[in-house]
């Protein structure tokens, strides 16, 4: 990967918020990214550079951001076949396998979601933050490692902005299907609203409350239950995360009582399964030029399939339909 000849333009109307804030929320970088952006000149509020990121905007500036070209990245192209749900020059959506990090970061160079994809595309290096959160091309939003299904990958900055854009403001639609632990009662939806923070002691694991909550929303509709032969009821569970938190329905489902099976972080590891039980099914979202909703899916994986047949328990036969 080279670095690019010349700053790429970007040009925004800001929102009310601290300038590095609002910069972030718009072009999809981190604070952290912008807050450098700002130091090193490249980003001008009504034509004048910005010295501050803690400039107060009032909302209706015109912002101008010089993106400088982001340095070589070690990070290798890789020959990984993927299976593609969707793809066109802008964007290109993945059915991700589980076991699979999404982007590098410190320690973590090869077999990722991102180098897959460059070996068989330019990614846009501008949206690939070389920083504490590792080089991110294109990201928009993440799976867990163990989380299977659909994600989003955009191709342009434009494009990156613009999906981050719809992210943030919750215009997607997100359906994951998960296999829970728990008594839940056939066809009675359960609505989770309980903020989510960092642990306070183990800082891997996120928690209801901890430090710095933000609010979180899950709807989690049970589509059928079985006993697993060992005392305990399980549940096929469709979850419809409303916000996006990190590790947010494994950590409203372990909250409920009903941890994912074989979630060895928020539950415990399972003999049914290799890896915790949660798949992202369907994702909903404006396409990032033509405005048209994008309806995408991942077919439910045979390991989380062969889990639930193996107690006995049927498939509905509605299972792939969009909710």
């Amino acid at each position: 990967m080279k670095d690019a000849a010349a700053p790429t333009p970007l040009s925004f109307i800001a929102m009310p918020g601290r300038l590095d804030a609002v910069v972030s929320a718009l072009s999809g970088a981190s604070r952290s990214q912008v807050a450098g952006w700002i130091e090193g000149g490249f980003v001008q509020v009504g034509g004048v550079p910005a010295v501050k990121a803690s400039l107060k905007l009032r909302g209706g500036e015109p912002l101008q951001v010089q993106v400088p070209p982001v340095p070589d990245a070690t990070v290798e192209p890789e020959g990984v076949l993927l299976d593609v749900i969707f793809e066109d020059e802008h964007l290109i959506a993945v059915n991700k396998p589980a076991g699979m990090i999404t982007h590098p970061a410190p320690g973590v160079t090869t077999g990722t979601l991102v180098n897959a994809l460059l070996g068989r595309m330019a990614l846009p290096e501008q949206s690939g933050f070389d920083g504490p959160d590792g080089f991110r091309p294109g990201i928009v939003h993440r799976l867990d490692k163990d989380t299977s299904g659909v994600i989003v990958v955009a191709k342009t900055v434009a494009a990156h902005a613009r999906l981050a854009a719809a992210f943030k403001d919750r215009e997607t639609r997100k359906t994951y299907l998960a296999i829970a632990a728990g008594a839940w009662r056939a066809q009675d939806p359960v609505t989770v609203d309980a903020p989510i923070g960092r642990h306070p002691v183990q800082r891997q694991r996120m928690t209801v409350g901890g430090a710095q909550p933000r609010e979180a929303q899950t709807l989690f509709t049970p589509l059928d239950t079985r006993p697993d032969g060992h005392g305990r009821t399980l549940a096929l569970v469709r979850a419809q995360p409303r916000t996006g938190r990190t590790h947010q329905i494994r950590v409203h489902l372990a909250h409920l009582g009903s941890p994912i099976v074989g979630d060895g972080v928020y539950g415990r590891p399972s003999e049914l399964i290799a890896r915790h039980a949660l798949h992202a099914q369907f994702l909903v979202l404006p396409h990032p030029v033509s405005g048209e909703a994008l309806h995408l899916h991942a077919a439910a994986p045979d390991d989380m399939l062969n889990a639930w047949m193996g107690l006995g328990g049927a498939l509905p036969g509605d299972l792939d339909r969009e909710p």
